[in-house]
């Protein structure tokens, strides 16, 4: 077997790990962190408010959140999560700006409406005692590794993520099927607990807001953060994708977050410059919504993301994955993985409603 079927054979296994449940103490493969946090949860003793913290594999993506955001950031942690019975993504790389080497015209054009309306939104004050908010709807992955997936009935969930930018080792809550799960920074017998400061894989409203607004320089910064990940994960260099590692990075920071105006517009200028980048006309997503999207294949695994806006406000309103081949995870055309942002805010306390605030 050739090196190319090698690394190839190597990312559908890998994606695989990704998309179901891993083992205790075992490495993910990379994989969006907060995509993966409600598959997390269900291996979780969910007796109580409170349970006993259990160590979470760790993670080697965004989100968003950093989750899912990832934040999504889908995780890229430097430190282990763990979910408990209460309750990021490599980085891109600065991608070429010539014609050749950017989102296709199309993409661009929408990508250019939609960075302005983000500008004109408002910013929000946000304090480090604060938390966001952030109500949607998911689907989960199911399945045996080494074999096809099935997707579980649509839930909502709701999370509380932590603005601190000093270390925490409480990062947030996710509320779920009826149980409140703590996201806590696990840590391993014998050793000191560090907590996970603000950053890629715990992206908070200020640490976004410090991040340039100049598109090139910020798929630089981000392409630093995360090729420091993958050094760190020793990932294979025919594993890496700058492009892809870029589209997917974005795309973490996108979901559960309270964006600052300006960091969003950058951001979406910056997917511009990615190259493989496509419009979608119509795409629906998990709540039924028709949207525009914004979507790239990724070639390592065969598995297409699409960003979904609302055609007429221009506001994200969640995410689609879809099999764009034949693999071990499913056919062409199967859906692997949705969220659908229903409400965003900002609150003073874990388990407040936006409709409970002043």
């Amino acid at each position: 077997m050739n090196d190319r079927a090698f690394g190839s054979e190597r990312a559908e296994r890998e994606e695989l790990a990704r998309l179901l449940p891993a083992p205790a103490e075992r490495d993910l493969p990379p994989g969006r962190h907060l995509h993966h946090k409600d598959t997390l949860m269900r291996l979780i003793d969910q007796d109580g408010d409170r349970a006993t913290p259990r160590p979470r594999p760790r993670l080697l993506r965004p989100a968003v959140l950093l989750p899912a955001a990832g934040l999504a950031l889908g995780g890229l942690l430097l430190t282990t999560l763990s979910v408990t019975g209460q309750d990021n993504a490599p980085a891109p790389s600065a991608a070429g700006t010539s014609s050749a080497s950017t989102a296709s015209r199309d993409a661009a054009v929408l990508l250019g409406r939609i960075a302005s309306v983000a500008a004109r939104s408002d910013a929000q004050t946000v304090a480090e005692d604060q938390f966001v908010y952030v109500k949607s709807l998911q689907t989960d992955a199911e399945g045996e590794f080494g074999g096809p997936i099935t997707l579980t009935g649509t839930s909502h969930r709701e999370v509380w993520m932590s603005q601190k930018s000093e270390p925490v080792i409480d990062v947030g809550l996710i509320h779920q099927d009826d149980s409140y799960l703590g996201i806590e920074v696990g840590v391993p017998d014998g050793e000191p607990a560090v907590g996970e400061p603000a950053g890629i894989t715990r992206p908070t409203y200020a640490w976004l807001a410090s991040l340039p607004t100049d598109p090139d320089a910020l798929l630089q910064r981000l392409s630093t953060e995360i090729t420091k990940d993958q050094d760190a994960r020793d990932t294979p260099a025919e594993d890496r994708d700058e492009a892809q590692d870029a589209f997917d990075a974005i795309g973490g920071l996108l979901g559960e977050t309270v964006m600052p105006p300006k960091t969003a517009s950058a951001l979406y200028r910056a997917v511009a410059k990615i190259p493989g980048v496509t419009e979608d006309p119509d795409v629906v997503d998990l709540a039924g919504r028709h949207g525009i999207g914004v979507a790239r294949v990724d070639p390592r695994i065969g598995e297409r993301t699409t960003w979904i806006f609302d055609p007429a406000t221009l506001e994200y309103l969640g995410t689609q994955r879809v099999l764009v081949k034949d693999t071990t995870l499913g056919e062409k055309g199967a859906l692997v993985g949705a969220s659908a942002v229903l409400e965003r805010a900002v609150v003073d306390a874990l388990r407040e409603r936006p409709s409970k605030t002043a």
